[in-house]
């Protein structure tokens, strides 16, 4: 299996693309693609909030990436850093599937937060994905309920 590697702004496209592909319930235009991988290779760059471990494709591109967004929380027992970490997304191209290479990639990027003092990890998944995620050491809360605003003048465009 490929070792998976620590993304570069260079892997913003592609790692948008996978995200928008396989995860997004509605797929990105290429405007909406351009503005993420825009955004994400700068959240890349050193002192980017943005960390992502990724699997080149022999064929060019990535089969697969695990990004992570990394932000302050006010510190507790449990995590007492006060440095949180949401997994965005975990996605392999499904011709690279059932290779093991979202559970490689997962845990690299786990493994590189654990190092860099992330005390929180916290993620959504899918029935189909939480097995994988309970293999890393995720438990389901069932304090939490995911609930989401969106502010009613959203418009497609705005930035």
């Amino acid at each position: 299996m490929p070792e998976p590697r620590l993304a570069t702004p260079a892997d913003a496209a592609e790692i948008a693309r996978l995200r928008s592909e396989n995860i997004l319930s509605e797929p990105l235009d290429e405007a909406w693609l351009t503005k993420c991988a825009d955004q994400l290779a700068l959240r890349l760059q050193d002192g980017g909030d943005a960390r992502a471990y990724v699997i080149d494709s022999p064929a060019g591109g990535l089969a697969s990436c695990a990004l992570g967004l990394v932000h302050a929380v006010l510190p507790a027992p449990k995590y007492p850093q006060g440095l949180a970490v949401r997994i965005h997304a975990v996605a392999t191209d499904p011709t690279h599937r059932r290779r093991g290479y979202a559970k490689a990639a997962l845990a690299a990027l786990l493994d590189h937060l654990e190092h860099n003092g992330v005390t929180l990890y916290e993620l959504y998944a899918s029935e189909g994905s939480a097995p994988l995620y309970e293999q890393l050491g995720f438990a389901a809360d069932p304090a939490l309920m995911r609930m989401t605003r969106f502010p009613s003048a959203v418009e497609g465009n705005a930035s």
